[in-house]
């Protein structure tokens, strides 16, 4: 059941393919904004995905995010989330996110609950 409280994590390790410099989002061999923002989803849509019914799932709609700090090559980065509010289909989560120094980012992230079959078809559709 889709409830206010549900947690998640993922962990994502700083390589050289996920730093800024290897994907386009600026210079620095540090972890890339982009993928803080991968992180973040990924950690909000697994953390609800075992509550939703057979055949739907998640797709993100909006994300506020602060990138606060940088994060070398060879840290890990974690985010942690809650699913703060359930409207409808719509769920906004809250998501924290650290390396093993210490925080690196925070934001808020909507995400809407969808039929997959038909969100595809939808997206298929715009092949004309």
């Amino acid at each position: 059941m889709l409830e206010a409280g549900i947690r998640g994590r993922a962990l994502a390790a700083v390589t050289p393919a996920n730093t800024a410099r290897a994907m386009g989002s600026g210079t620095l061999d540090v972890f890339a904004t982009p993928a803080l923002a991968a992180l973040a989803e990924q950690a909000c849509w697994q953390s609800v995905a075992p509550e939703l019914e057979p055949g739907c799932g998640t797709v993100g709609t909006k994300l506020s995010l602060e990138h606060t700090a940088p994060t070398p090559v060879g840290l890990t980065v974690t985010c942690d989330s809650e699913l703060i509010a359930v409207e409808g289909r719509k769920l906004t989560f809250t998501v924290t996110l650290h390396d093993d120094r210490g925080p690196v980012g925070q934001g808020v992230h909507e995400r809407i609950v969808v039929n997959d079959a038909k969100f595809f078809a939808k997206a298929e559709a715009k092949r004309g």
